[in-house]
């Protein structure tokens, strides 16, 4: 059974929304960094877990275990605590 090795990661989708979270890079050979999760479209979506979500009016954050993101709708991601 794999184990679970997570990276912080920070979003931002072409529509303004922002996701705060962690994704799993433990998924093989050549999967040790965020940018190779995120740039490999072998998957068309981004499991990302213990997720927090900001759109980009002002609402309040909304918190959740597990939300899936089309990686067509990057528009760039970071290390958390990383740039914005």
């Amino acid at each position: 059974m794999n184990t679970v090795e997570s990276r912080n990661i920070k979003i931002k989708l072409v529509d303004g929304t922002r996701i705060n979270g962690e994704v799993n890079i433990n998924r093989g050979n050549g999967y040790d960094r965020l940018s190779d999760l995120v740039g490999d479209y072998k998957e068309n979506f981004l499991t990302i877990f213990n997720a927090t979500l900001y759109e980009k009016n002002p609402d309040p954050q909304i918190k959740y275990e597990t939300i899936l993101v089309n990686k067509d709708h990057i528009l760039y991601s970071t290390p958390n605590g990383h740039g914005e």
